[in-house]
């Protein structure tokens, strides 16, 4: 023990060169630091899902392999999600409104009462430490933090170049550099205390904490400066949110929108040099159909647990009743009245198939109206069990009639369920191509659509008699407008503590990608800048909106997260943790997309501009 302290002794924070002046570089505010000598405890907090609730991409509007795409920092020029202030700031009502009111449920409130513990207790240092860029957040994380009356002694952001000119591969290396700085410059400190979100990066605190403390024992290599210091690794469930629907495809739009502004730039400089290629949002659908309205799909399963008693213990959909398994072919649209006709419906019968799926064979009101279903018959599935198809419905022989007092007329609404990806720009594509992400896909459906067969054309389509649909607007399938895509999935994937995506093919922008991959984890996220590629499945989007004939989820709108998770309980070095606050409630049902907020490729992209607190985009750093 003698030795240490001589050695101690010798190597101060002077002799080191690790002092007071030297750590303040590292932080963007301007505060005199505490004495050395007065710090016994050093209190580290992250800052995204840790201490403030972050916005993740929505895996109910994108596939997940644009999910991967927006997290990496290959991908745009601008540095995708993670590194563009546009999409903090808008989180919540975006940041002009969100300042004056504190971003009031965007906080981890169990944490920021830790914060302000750290900041009554006169021996600890408090030190926010985030991977964000100092060059695209400096302005924006210090209105946050001001904004909730939280006070740091250091608040550290990534630099392009630290203070000693050193640079960072990763955000884990930042902050371990940071670290240890921090560490030798208090070396009477006794103890470290780090709250962190990720799991990866958890892990990663505490391999670091005990390498540095082996070597402060001598049980390696190199000088010891300070002796060992009692680390420890506090993780942090994940709070994280989404933006509002319309509000986040705004802000992907104007990201691409930037970074195909400075490909096109390049590419006038450059030549053939620049491959960077133009990028896009293209949509894929799931299917065509007839939308029931949530209301009522209620009484549609009520309609069941009446007269099916025994249908128990199921994944009840009740929701549309298929008009194709794919975008809708011109012909036939214009069949059924176009996009966004409105058309009415009365219960039949209900049938079951193996005990394990139900289904209400529908018919239209009046009987004379055109309708057009692939299937053999017009039905809805009500509810399934495990290993049943929706598919089946169609093998139901046997259907209860459903009597007058019982049977009841709903309408409906041709749309799309509909899903989100980028790829790069196609001019050889036309706007139906772009709808298939599959090329074999592409070449099943492609060619004349007047030659398109389907399996079934009921109702009454030779007539010329459309009086019972009803059309928003006036369209049909000509031209560009109005064309869905193929994709999806139903539900979302479990959280995995990791920005961004996991395996596959997050950077891969093949002509003709969008295809599905390995594992779940889309509503997780890694480090801002060690995400790995992933090729993934199409996910589900999660908004409807019968103006434009979309929707983006399956049975309801309240699919979407709407408040934090329950906090939990963290230790703290302080005697007494305040409890963890009641859960949080905020957010209103999302609205739909309004006219000029986006439009698909073929139209103008909007470029107003939404309230930014950051830099703005940081065009020059690749990280």
């Amino acid at each position: 023990m003698s030795s240490i302290k001589q050695v101690n002794g010798a190597g101060n924070s002077a002799t080191n060169g690790y002092t007071l002046t030297a750590l303040n570089r590292w932080s963007i505010q301007v505060k005199k630091l505490p004495p050395v000598e007065k710090i016994a405890a050093i209190h580290v907090y992250d800052f995204d899902n840790t201490l403030f609730q972050t916005p993740l991409p929505n895996p109910k509007i994108w596939n997940n392999t644009t999910i991967s795409q927006l997290s990496t920092p290959d991908i745009f020029v601008n540095g995708g999600w993670w590194h563009d202030s546009r999409i903090l700031a808008a989180t919540g009502e975006g940041a002009e409104h969100e300042e004056k009111r504190g971003w009031n449920g965007w906080w981890n409130e169990k944490i920021v009462e830790l914060v302000k513990l750290t900041e009554e207790q006169d021996d600890a240092i408090g030190v926010m430490l985030t991977g964000r860029s100092e060059k695209g957040f400096y302005d924006l994380i210090k209105r946050i933090i001001k904004s909730k009356g939280l006070e740091f002694d250091i608040v550290a952001l990534k630099p392009t170049v630290g203070p000693n000119n050193e640079r960072f591969r990763s955000t884990m290396e930042f902050k371990q550099v940071f670290l240890k700085t921090l560490m030798e410059t208090y070396k009477d400190a006794k103890e470290i205390h780090i709250y962190e979100d990720r799991v990866k990066h958890v892990a990663g605190f505490r391999d670091f904490l005990a390498d540095y403390n082996d070597r402060q024992s001598g049980l390696k290599g190199g000088p010891i400066t300070r002796g060992p210091i009692h680390g420890e690794v506090i993780p942090v469930a994940d709070i994280s949110t989404t933006l509002d629907p319309v509000v986040e495809v705004a802000e992907v739009q104007h990201l691409i929108n930037i970074h195909n502004t400075t490909v096109s730039e390049r590419r006038a400089l450059e030549g053939r040099n620049n491959r960077i290629e133009r990028l896009a949002i293209k949509k894929t659908v799931f299917f065509t159909s007839y939308m029931i309205e949530p209301a009522d799909t209620k009484q549609l399963i009520a309609l069941l647990t009446t007269l099916a008693p025994e249908a128990k213990d199921l994944k009840y959909l009740a929701n549309t009743i298929l008009i194709t398994p794919r975008p809708c072919p011109r012909n036939i649209l214009e069949k059924i009245g176009g996009m966004n006709s409105k058309m009415k419906w009365k219960v039949a019968g209900i049938g079951s198939f193996d005990n394990n799926l139900w289904a209400a064979r529908v018919e239209p009101v009046p009987s004379t109206a055109q309708y057009h279903t692939d299937n053999p018959f017009p039905s809805i599935v009500l509810g399934l069990r495990r290993g049943a198809r929706p598919a089946d419905a169609s093998k139901i022989q046997s259907w209860q009639p459903v009597l007058a007092d019982k049977s009841f007329v709903f309408e409906t609404t041709v749309g799309e369920k509909v899903v989100l990806r980028i790829e790069p720009e196609d001019r050889n594509e036309d706007e139906y191509e772009s709808l298939f992400p599959h090329k074999s896909t592409r070449r099943r459906f492609l060619g004349d659509e007047g030659g398109w067969r389907s399996r079934q054309h009921s109702g009454n389509h030779g007539n010329g008699n459309r009086s019972f649909h009803t059309s928003s607007h006036n369209q049909g399938r000509g031209g560009a407008e109005n064309r869905g895509g193929r994709g999806g999935f139903r539900g979302g994937a479990a959280r995995n503590n990791h920005r961004g995506g996991g395996k596959g093919g997050g950077g891969g922008f093949n002509k003709g990608s969008g295809r599905g991959g390995k594992g779940g984890g889309v509503h997780g996220y890694r480090s801002l800048d060690d995400v790995d590629n992933r090729d993934s499945n199409q996910a589900g989007a999660g908004f409807g909106n019968h103006n434009t004939g979309m929707v983006y989820d399956d049975v309801s709108f309240s699919a979407l997260p709407q408040g934090p998770p329950p906090q939990q309980s963290l230790p703290h070095p302080h005697p007494h943790p305040p409890p963890p606050p009641p859960p949080l409630s905020y957010g209103q049902p999302y609205p739909p997309p309004q006219p000029g907020q986006w439009q698909m490729p073929g139209g103008a992209p909007p470029m107003q501009p939404r309230p930014a607190g950051g830099g703005g985009p940081d065009l020059q750093s690749f990280y």
